[in-house]
C-alpha cells in the first residue's frame, strides 16, 4: 500500500479528526471514527480488495491502535482541563 506525499497529510488529518472528537463532552464522539474505519476495513476484505487475512487484520489493529491512542490521549486532555478548571474555582472560593 504506497501512501505517497498526500497519503501521510490525509492519516495526519484523520488523526487530528480523531483528537478533537474525543475532546468534546460526550466521550462516545470518539468512537465515530474506529467504528467507521473498522466497518470499512471489514468491507473491504469482504469484497476483496483485501486479499489477505494476515493483511485484513494487521491493518486493522496497528488502524484501531493509532485511533484508540489518540481517542485516549483526547479524554486524558479533557480531565486535566477539567481538573485545572475545578482547581481555579476552589482557589477563587477560598479567597
Amino acid at each position: 500500500m504506497d501512501l505517497g506525499f498526500y497519503g501521510v497529510f490525509i492519516i495526519a488529518g484523520i488523526l487530528a479528526v480523531q483528537f478533537f472528537l474525543s475532546t468534546r463532552n460526550n466521550a462516545y464522539w470518539g468512537a465515530i471514527l474506529p467504528v467507521a474505519y473498522f466497518v470499512l476495513l471489514t468491507w473491504m476484505f469482504i469484497s476483496h480488495r483485501i486479499n489477505s487475512t494476515i493483511g485484513y487484520v494487521l491493518y486493522l489493529m496497528l488502524g484501531l491502535l493509532f485511533l484508540i491512542a489518540e481517542w485516549n490521549g483526547g479524554r486524558k486532555y479533557v480531565r486535566e482541563k477539567r481538573k485545572k478548571e475545578l482547581d481555579k474555582i476552589k482557589t477563587f472560593d477560598m479567597k
